[in-house]
């Protein structure tokens, strides 16, 4: 017995064993998940360069789910790596085939993938003419950075599938307006994931404290509020 304790003890300090009370079937249930870059190819697209703002979104709901705790989120270079293998295209973003599905649940030890749309991602304003190329009706031009008026609206829809049986088990969706005077949009044109010519992330304050990234994060959290109630569907 003697020779157990001391074992039990060696583990512990180790940091093999977990502290008492700790919930360890908590932990073991905590569904795995993985999620695509969203599909935004029924968005007219008013900026310029490459911003590939369904990457953008997709990061931006992995910290929310992460930040919550309630999924286990695979990492997302991992699976980047997988859908190049696949020779995975933009298109099946939001609709991948059950084959797909199935050998990233398989390769990445998932239960369950999301996949989404970004249906509105919107910057509107009264007044044109800031910066060099000037703000306009849905776009905005070089170097465009200023603070006026404006109203920017972004809708989002995800889909929680399950890996094994391409069965829909939840949809989401989020929409999020902000209308007020403030910061619109910095940067002139995308690229890299960025605002922007200047690189601006969409993960980064600079962006959160325009009005689009404003309406940006509460359509986000509110997908992510609704894929974790839905959790309990998956027991």
């Amino acid at each position: 017995m003697r020779k157990v304790f001391s074992m039990a003890l060696a583990l512990f300090a180790l940091g093999l064993l977990p502290p008492a009370g700790a919930d360890v079937s908590a932990q073991t249930k905590r569904p795995t998940v993985a999620l695509l870059d969203f599909d935004f190819g029924t968005v007219q697209q008013w900026w310029s360069g490459n911003w590939d703002i369904g990457k953008g979104i997709a990061d931006l709901l992995v910290d929310e789910l992460v930040n919550d705790g309630t999924y286990r989120v695979i990492e997302r270079k991992r699976l980047d790596a997988i859908l190049a293998e696949q020779n995975f295209s933009n298109s099946e973003r939001a609709d991948p085939s059950a084959a797909t599905i199935a050998k990233i649940g398989k390769v990445l030890g998932v239960k369950y993938l999301i996949v989404g749309s970004i249906t509105k991602f919107g910057l509107e304003q009264k007044k044109q003419g800031i910066g060099g190329g000037g703000f306009g009706h849905g776009g905005f031009g070089i170097g465009a950075i200023g603070r006026e008026k404006g109203k920017a609206n972004v809708a989002i829809t995800a889909r929680m599938v399950d890996v094994s049986t391409a069965e829909i088990m939840a949809s989401a969706k989020g929409e999020g307006i902000s209308s007020r005077s403030g910061l619109l949009l910095g940067g002139g044109g995308g690229g890299g994931g960025g605002a922007g010519l200047g690189g601006v992330q969409m993960t980064s304050s600079d962006y959160q404290e325009t009005i689009l990234g404003e309406a940006t994060e509460v359509a986000v959290k509110q997908v992510a509020e609704k894929l974790v109630a839905a959790k309990s569907r998956l027991e």
